[in-house]
């Protein structure tokens, strides 16, 4: 998509933060942002800064010492309706990882707004597993792309600004679609991941490592969490 305020970003959409000589696998993180804004995305904005210990936290319980780990820089801070802009971001990044590493498979692991776009592009080739912490997922929002890939959720209890009951219903949804679609409450969780940020950082972390190398690491979500119809609170 291009016009006013659509050109790539500054330097591309891919911010390598961990890159390996021989990558075997991948983890792509995406951000929140707005509904609409079309002002550019800064590094400095909160909902990016926001990510940055989950960051900190899928480095350290990594399994395996060459897998690539990297952030999607957009080029607008908002979603702005039916440009879906951080969409296109998410796909320039995935082939800027491919240029850098090959077709590896990749886990996208987003927030919010990010939630969305990583959602949107599960479809995507290289693509093998989703987690969503705390979407932003309409009720409308399509869920075929994510047929033979895993999706995970985690969403606070109390979020007032996206919906946990909207998550829900996405999810069952995709099981319809997805190898396996699983999703937990963060109980007494916001929006922000700040109410027991420790869960947050540590869980997703686990399930990015378990999504990596199943074998040697041990799904940290209860076997309920798969259950159709079953929402349990951590």
């Amino acid at each position: 998509m291009t016009g006013p305020g659509r050109q790539p970003a500054p330097g591309g959409a891919l911010v390598p933060l961990l890159l390996p000589k021989r990558p075997r696998a991948a983890v792509l993180v995406l951000h929140g942002g707005r509904a609409n804004d079309t002002g550019p995305a800064r590094p400095w904005h909160p909902a990016a800064l926001r990510m940055r210990p989950f960051h900190r936290a899928i480095r350290a319980r990594l399994p395996h010492e060459d897998v690539l780990l990297a952030a999607v820089r957009y080029r607008l801070r908002g979603w702005n309706g039916a440009h879906a802009d951080p969409v296109p971001d998410t796909l320039e990044a995935l082939a800027a990882l491919a240029g850098l590493a090959g077709p590896v498979p990749t886990v996208l692991v987003g927030h919010s707004m990010g939630g969305r776009a990583v959602l949107r592009a599960a479809g995507h080739p290289q693509v093998r597993a989703v987690v969503a912490l705390a979407p932003w997922w309409p009720a409308d929002e399509p869920v075929h792309q994510t047929t033979g890939r895993h999706l995970v959720v985690l969403h606070g209890e109390r979020d007032r600004v996206t919906s946990p009951a909207d998550s829900a219903a996405c999810v069952r949804r995709a099981r319809g679609t997805a190898d396996r679609a699983a999703m937990a409450l963060v109980g007494d969780g916001d929006h922000a991941m700040l109410r027991r940020y420790r869960l947050w950082h540590g869980t997703a972390a686990a399930v990015v490592a378990h999504l990596l190398d199943p074998a040697g690491h041990p799904d940290p979500l209860p076997p309920r969490c798969y259950a159709s119809g079953s929402v349990p609170v951590l």
